[in-house]
């Protein structure tokens, strides 16, 4: 069985370090290292990232999944739970927040993946659909 388009591997949580809280929760957008390095050289300011094998796991505040369809090869991991053998943070952040802001990520993400960007219009109350003016 393949997980994430990878043999199957234990899920792993990705533990942040101590000094980084995470109020919001968070979750992990993987991508293959080959965009993982292109997504670091254009990202005005990013979060912690993890990698495990030909993985990057950029960490994104809970439910930045909400109204957003993900690209493939890209995945979206809830409470961070990857699989990963040993997952090894290799960057951290500037600030004081763990998180990679979710929308350019999923705007750069879309781009390196050739696709254009895809709104839901589901509210995040209920998932009933947002209705116009």
């Amino acid at each position: 069985m393949l997980r994430y388009g990878r043999p199957e591997a234990p899920l792993t949580s990705l533990e942040l370090p101590a000094s980084l809280p995470a109020a919001l929760g968070h979750d992990a957008v993987g991508v293959p290292a080959r965009f993982g390095m292109r997504l670091a050289g254009r990202m005005p300011r990013g979060g912690c990232v993890f990698a495990d094998g030909g993985w990057w796991w950029w960490i994104v505040p809970a439910d930045s999944d909400l109204g957003m369809s993900w690209p493939l090869p890209a995945q979206y991991a809830r409470d961070a739970l990857v699989p990963a053998v040993r997952p090894r943070l290799i960057r951290t952040p500037d600030g004081e927040s763990p998180y990679t802001h979710p929308i350019l990520l999923y705007l750069m993400t879309c781009q390196l993946a050739g696709v254009a960007p895809r709104w839901s219009a589901v509210a995040s109350t209920g998932g009933r659909p947002v209705r116009g003016r």
